[in-house]
């Protein structure tokens, strides 16, 4: 069909105006009613009182022409008018006459462009549109036109798209923003289940009832900086020891010299999941009896308060001693040792260290393990009622936070009291 030159199916649907007017040159009457003026930039048809501008170029498109294309379509929907008025008086002879006239310039302009096409400014498409749509598509074939039929119904139906897309415009562009409560069960369910991807969150959502596409998950994550599955599925040190954290302990040594030139030792141990300190005692001398009876006493407080302690972290310290080990392995606690240098293993103990130093040790003139030993005890309340700890979200070991779902560590755990051994001082 190419190579014969025959043109697709949709400009084949039905005549062309050359064709058509060619049919019609017969039955048109010869007439020299015609003046044509030649512009720079436009032609000017004249037939009779009236004249029919054709730019040569395409008029100004864009947010910035509208103003003025709606200026010219009103323009020429008034001198249209006053035209339909001065027709009023005319008989139907004279009209038929001024119609086959017109007819005829048509002819002879399309006759002098050639096969060039008729460039029509916007304003005159939207006149021509809401002028010639009201005539049945029979009749408005038939019409001599410088465009075909389908063009003027094109013309009126991008009128009538221009229409509605301004009247049904949103207030707000783009697609509506997600359910708050909807965003709180994604990023609630990626922190619980770090190995699912966003793909398995909308599984999830859709189980439920949600209706969520899967690109909205993933933009609602990546705009929190959550990294992908692949990358979250490993688990940190950090990550263990937070699951883990109410099975953890974490147990150290402090060195500190009084004024008395006297170098003294501080045994505390933490716990991970609510961050008390108990501070086991001090000595001149951690051999390893004060150590294991200063274990066995920390075995008690915590056989008191029913805790889960499942595991204690310490360094490789020679002062702790072997008795220690079995000592808390007869009361189901296993001891984890940290690697040769590696602090960050026991962090949470490291990081007490840290604050007791800065807070109490630095600050104060401790003059003997007495005095040392009653600094201590006051900085352990303070430190687990009053201390405020981000990791609590504000609020401190013994006291829960207003603003948190914390709950004090004694308030959670019932006490009991077991016949037990009296307790003795390490010392």
């Amino acid at each position: 069909m190419k190579k014969a030159g025959i043109d697709p199916a949709p400009r084949r649907s039905g005549p062309t105006w050359r064709q058509f007017l060619t049919a019609q040159a017969k039955t048109m009457p010869a007439s020299d009613f015609f003046t044509v003026d030649t512009a720079p930039a436009e032609n000017v048809v004249r037939a009779g009182q009236s004249a029919w501008r054709v730019p040569a170029v395409e008029g100004s498109r864009g947010a910035a022409g509208w103003p003025f294309m709606l200026l010219r379509l009103t323009y020429l929907a008034v001198t249209n008018a006053f035209a339909a008025l001065r027709l009023l008086p005319m008989s139907d002879r004279d009209k038929d006459v001024e119609i086959l006239a017109l007819r005829h310039q048509i002819t002879v302009l399309e006759r002098q462009l050639g096969g060039e096409r008729v460039r029509l400014a916007p304003e005159d498409r939207a006149f021509l549109a809401a002028l010639l749509t009201s005539l049945p598509r029979e009749v408005l074939g038939r019409v001599r036109l410088l465009v075909r039929p389908d063009t003027v119904l094109r013309w009126h139906r991008d009128l009538v798209k221009r229409r509605h897309a301004r009247t049904c415009r949103p207030k707000r562009a783009g697609r509506p923003p997600t359910v708050r409560s909807i965003r709180v069960l994604i990023l609630r369910l990626v922190s619980e289940n770090p190995s699912w991807g966003y793909r398995r969150v909308h599984g999830e959502l859709s189980s439920l009832g949600i209706k969520v596409a899967p690109s909205t998950v993933w933009e609602i994550l990546k705009r929190e900086g959550i990294d992908p599955a692949p990358e979250r599925a490993s688990t940190t040190w950090a990550d263990f020891l937070r699951s883990q954290a109410d099975a953890l302990l974490g147990c150290d040594f402090i060195e500190t010299v009084t004024l008395n030139g006297q170098r003294q030792y501080i045994l505390a141990v933490v716990e991970h999941a609510t961050r008390r300190v108990r501070v086991l005692g001090t000595t001149a001398h951690p051999t390893a009896a004060w150590v294991a009876q200063a274990i066995k006493n920390l075995v008690m407080d915590l056989q008191d308060a029913d805790a889960r302690a499942r595991f204690l972290i310490r360094d490789r310290d020679g002062r702790f001693p072997t008795l220690m080990d079995e000592i808390l392995a007869d009361a189901g606690v296993q001891t984890v040792l940290t690697g040769v240098r590696i602090p960050r293993m026991n962090a949470i103990m490291e990081r007490w260290v840290q604050s007791c130093r800065h807070e109490l040790l630095d600050r104060c003139l401790l003059w003997n393990q007495r005095h040392l030993h009653h600094a201590l005890r006051e900085y352990e309340d303070y430190y687990n009622r009053h201390r405020a700890h981000q990791a609590l979200a504000q609020a401190a070991p013994l006291r829960a936070s207003p603003h948190s779902d914390h709950r004090s560590w004694t308030a959670s755990r019932p006490h009991r009291t077991p016949a037990r051994p009296a307790r003795r001082s390490p010392a």
